[in-house]
This record gives structure tokens, C-alpha cells and sequence, in this order.
């Protein structure tokens, strides 16, 4: 049946899978994306009246990341713009440890619309479906920080969390911490994905000025330059993102997935055995 729910970000990596899960419960969201139809963009305001009319509820997901230049401003918009077109209840990702995400999740809060905070650590998708994938193609992933203690969070227990909460109102006013159920490192990372993969992956710990330097020889984009020196500088070694929180088996009555369990179903895709053509 249609609803009155919106995904921004509809076809983004949490976004799809929040879809999915309302529509395995018989529901067909309406989709907040470029192509979608109405188009939702961010980058043009003009298409947000017909993506939120009509709308109830709605969850937001903001590219490539809360913490970037402008996202403050587009969240107070399109929730000044929610609240005018009766939207009753928002559900908005956000980020661990981040002080802009936090400004973000203040102007839901303060809104007046019923809200739940989805607060995220990092991602494991970000190792088959982000920026780390390309290194462990390569074989040679360098990394800074090799020792911190990281409580990466799987994408498909953000989207199961975010779908539950966005239908259940009993959390209504709720910040929902969202975390794996342990802490590790980027080292265990790549021995994890080497030894699921059947691969000989190699580790080497970089300085985070030499990172930077080699997104910026292999052409990154500025603004990804920025925001992942943004993540490693001022995200990763906040002590609230190293903790580990138990909100998704709170939620979903049932413990949140490791990474060990991530990556031995993400290997059976062939993802990590990809050859590599120049």
C-alpha cells in the first residue's frame, strides 16, 4: 500500500535499506532522491514542496555527512519546511562524536515535530561499499590511527533500527545510540577481511598528513579530502565514539551484528575478490 513515510536518501546505504524494511512490512514509502518521483535534491530547494506533501513521517539522511559545510543550514530548512507541511514525526542519521551533527540534531529536537535521533559509529559498509573498499582491491591498505578502538556499526542494523523506530512512537524524544557490539581496529579490520577473503592484504600505519597527501595526489575531491580528515582528526578519537552502546539490541531484541559476521556474509558476494582493470 502507499504511505505517507519519506526516505531522504532513499537510495543511499542506509536509505535503501530502510525501504526495504517498510516494505517488507507491506508498506511503499515515497523515495527522497534525484530520480525519484516527486525528485527530492538538496541542492534545490524547488523540489522539496512536492517530496514532503503529504507526508507524516519521514527519514532523513543527509550526503555525504552532517558534519560538512552547509548541512546545518539544509536541516533547519527542510525542517522549518516539514513543519509547515504538517509533517508529524522526523527520524534523522546522525553521527557519533560529531559536534556539527549534534547542532544538526538540535534544530529536530527543538522543532516541535516528534523526532528520534539515530546517533551512528562508523560504518562496516564503508569496506565494501565506501572509500575503503578500493585499498583492500589493492591488497595495500594505508591507514592512520591503526590503534584505535573503533565499535563499527552494520548498515543493515542502522536501517532495521531506523525503520522500527520511525513506526514506533514509543521512542519518540529518544537519542538511539547505534553501535557494533565491540571495539576494534583498523589492523583487525584488514586480518578479519584477509582471512574471510582468502587474501594476503597488507597493513601499513601511515601519519594522517600522509593520508591526506595521497587522497590528494589520486585526485579525491576537496570536499571528500575534507571531510575524511574532518572524520580521522576530530571523529575517531572523540572518547564518545569508542564506546560501545547497546541500543540496538535494546530496540531490536537481538545483538547487534559483528564485524566478523559482516564480513564473512559480505565475502560470499565476491566483493573483496575483484580484479582490479586499469
Amino acid at each position: 500500500m502507499k504511505s505517507n513515510i519519506l526516505v531522504i536518501g532513499g537510495t543511499g546505504k542506509t536509505g535503501r535499506r530502510v525501504v526495504q524494511h517498510l516494505k517488507n512490512k507491506g508498506i511503499e514509502p515515497r523515495v527522497g532522491a534525484r530520480k525519484a518521483s516527486p525528485s527530492f535534491d538538496w541542492d534545490n530547494k524547488d523540489t522539496w514542496v512536492a517530496a514532503l506533501t503529504g507526508v507524516e513521517k519521514m527519514y532523513v539522511s543527509y550526503y555525504p555527512d552532517l558534519a560538512v559545510p552547509g548541512a546545518k543550514e539544509a536541516i533547519q530548512s527542510v525542517t522549518y519546511l516539514a513543519k509547515e507541511l504538517g509533517v508529524k514525526k522526523m527520524v534523522l542519521l546522525s553521527g557519533k562524536g560529531e559536534t556539527e551533527a549534534e547542532a544538526c540534531e538540535k534544530i529536530v529536537i527543538n522543532s516541535g515535530i516528534d523526532y528520534t535521533i539515530v546517533r551512528a559509529s562508523w560504518f562496516n559498509q564503508n569496506w565494501s561499499e565506501s572509500f575503503f573498499l578500493e585499498p583492500i582491491l589493492s591488497g595495500e591498505v594505508a591507514l592512520p590511527m591503526s590503534d584505535v578502538l573503533i565499535p563499527f556499526v552494520d548498515v543493515n542494523d542502522i536501517a532495521e533500527v531506523a525503520a522500527t523506530v520511525l513506526l514506533n512512537d514509543s521512542y519518540n524524544g529518544e537519542i538511539i545510540e547505534v553501535t557494533g557490539p565491540e571495539l576494534i581496529t583498523f589492523k583487525n579490520v584488514v586480518d578479519i577481511i584477509s582471512k574471510v577473503s582468502d587474501r594476503s592484504l597488507h597493513f601499513y600505519d601511515i601519519t594522517l598528513e600522509q593520508y591526506v597527501e595521497g587522497m590528494k595526489q589520486q585526485e579525491v575531491p576537496d570536499d571528500v579530502v575534507w571531510l575524511i580528515e574532518y572524520l580521522f582528526k576530530h571523529v575517531l578519537t572523540n572518547p564518545q565514539n569508542q564506546l560501545v552502546v547497546h541500543d540496538i539490541e535494546r530496540v531490536l531484541g537481538r545483538k547487534a551484528t559483528t564485524f566478523n559476521e559482516y564480513a564473512q556474509e559480505t565475502a560470499k558476494t565476491g566483493i573483496w575478490n575483484q580484479v582490479i582493470t586499469k
